[in-house]
């Protein structure tokens, strides 16, 4: 179900909690809320729809991929310094993220997944692995 998107700071700024199988329809609710946003959203966090768990919805080589309780294992040394803007939030804001990142990620069916991504995948990636830590740009 498409849900309506989060724009309270105070309520963004809560850590999130991992996820489970429990949380499938979170997970089909961030994606479902993630593509009738595409045309201005690549990248969404569960904590975008008011869940704060480690879910994230993204368009990755023009897939839409889930990850669930993702970890950035490594990372470049490399960065891109950008403009990001949120659908949580108003305008753009200037960050640094890294060109490449390895991150390990369960799926939709709970199996452990690897994936190496780079500069504008790994920047979204990044982007919303920051709102599992209550960071906004």
């Amino acid at each position: 179900m498409v849900k309506q998107i989060v724009r309270d700071p105070i309520f963004l700024r809560v850590k999130s909690e991992p996820a489970g199988p429990e949380d499938m329809e979170t997970v089909q609710d961030l994606l479902d809320t993630l593509k009738a946003n595409s045309d201005r959203c690549v990248g969404m966090a569960a904590n975008m729809i008011g869940v704060t768990r480690t879910i994230l919805a993204a368009q990755i080589a023009g897939k839409y991929k889930i990850m669930i309780n993702p970890v950035i294992t490594s990372h470049s040394t490399e960065y891109t310094e950008t403009e990001e803007g949120c659908l949580s939030l108003s305008g753009t804001r200037p960050v640094k993220r890294y060109k490449k990142i390895s991150v390990t990620y369960l799926d939709e069916q709970f199996r452990e997944r690897k994936g190496t991504f780079r500069d504008f995948e790994a920047q979204i990636i990044q982007h919303e692995i920051d709102h599992f830590s209550g960071i906004l740009i």
